[in-house]
């Protein structure tokens, strides 16, 4: 049983370091929970567009459960149930699914749907946007859909120096929500350097579970010789965590999926092993990395909390709709 560190105290033992939080966010949770629910109430198959989230761990669960994983809408049958992604979509593909007379259920988490509400007002009110994040990620299609005339894609703070706009262009920024704080506020703080002019968002794009993991993994990796990052290689925020972790002081950090993936020599003259994992991760894979290590040699982690999480977002209305009226509870 693991035992809590408190913040900045030097781990009792100090072997492992389990951040805390990590893992699920109430957004994966709510996508993943959907899925399973649709297959409950409805029965197999129940295509999904795209990963409902992106751990291949989970896609792979509920494909064995009935899911059918999709790319584009012309691959599901018409007038069967299709479930969107966590990541969010455009209103084309939404008029896609009407035109194909499809039964939609939108998993959008609602802090990818706030974005999408902040780039419709900013275009009605005549900005340009600019949109912090990484080309051909779902999340950033699905947000630049909203307003595709409006929209200029920012991917790294150095595509700073590039943009030119017309004297007096009203300006805007908006981000994808998973991405590095740290490199955020960097794009930023260029971007106002150059154009003075730049306004705000109401409130911070970037998630609170993906800060929330930054901050943790930033704690255990300054006294961690490894950091272990458990997440899928298209999980953008598993994949900001190495790049964090090394940041903050980890002498080596690498992501993995599961336990098949940890190559031994990385344990080589290791004293203290860093474990957190991404926001779309299902914690027995973590707990099976933490086998991994008592059986090298490391003992069970000790716990370092940085921050309590107990949000909980309502399922999609169109399935709380099918349960209540099937007489099924739900959360």
């Amino acid at each position: 049983m693991s035992s809590q560190v408190s913040l900045g105290m030097p781990p009792v033992g100090g072997s492992v370091l389990l951040a805390d939080p990590r893992g699920y966010c109430a957004g994966v949770d709510r996508a993943v929970i959907t899925v399973e629910k649709a297959l409950d109430l409805y029965g197999a198959p129940v295509y999904v567009r795209k990963q409902i989230v992106h751990n291949k761990h989970v896609v792979n669960n509920l494909a064995a459960r009935g899911a059918i994983f999709v790319e584009e809408l012309d691959e599901v049958p018409e007038g069967a149930t299709v479930v969107f992604s966590a990541h969010g979509v455009s209103p084309m593909v939404h008029a896609e699914a009407a035109e194909r007379q499809l039964k939609t259920i939108d998993a959008t988490c609602p802090l990818v749907t706030k974005v999408h509400h902040e780039a419709r007002r900013f275009a009605s009110d005549g900005y340009r946007i600019l949109l912090i994040g990484h080309e051909g990620h779902e999340e950033v299609e699905g947000t630049a859909g909203e307003a595709p005339d409006h929209i200029t894609l920012v991917q790294t703070p150095d595509d700073v120096d590039g943009l030119e706009f017309p004297p007096g262009t009203r300006l805007s920024w908006l981000s994808q929500t998973t991405l590095s704080v740290d490199e955020t506020m960097e794009t930023v703080s260029r971007l106002r350097a150059k154009f003075p002019q730049l306004e705000d968002p109401p409130s911070d794009d970037i998630c609170y579970a993906t800060q929330n993991r930054q901050v943790a993994v930033k704690e255990i990796a300054k006294n961690a010789d490894l950091v272990i990052v458990v997440g899928s290689a298209n999980s953008s925020n598993s994949v900001r965590l190495v790049e964090v972790a090394l940041e903050a002081g980890a002498k080596a950090s690498y992501r993995i999926d599961d336990i098949s993936e940890i190559d031994e020599a990385w344990l080589d003259g290791v004293q203290t092993v860093g474990v957190t994992s991404g926001a779309s991760v299902p914690d027995d894979l973590v707990q099976q990395v933490l086998g991994y290590l008592a059986d090298h040699g490391h003992p069970d982690a000790d716990a370092v909390r940085t921050a309590d999480e107990s949000l909980i977002f309502a399922l999609p209305p169109e399935l709380r709709k099918d349960m209540k009226a099937a007489g099924v509870a739900y959360k």
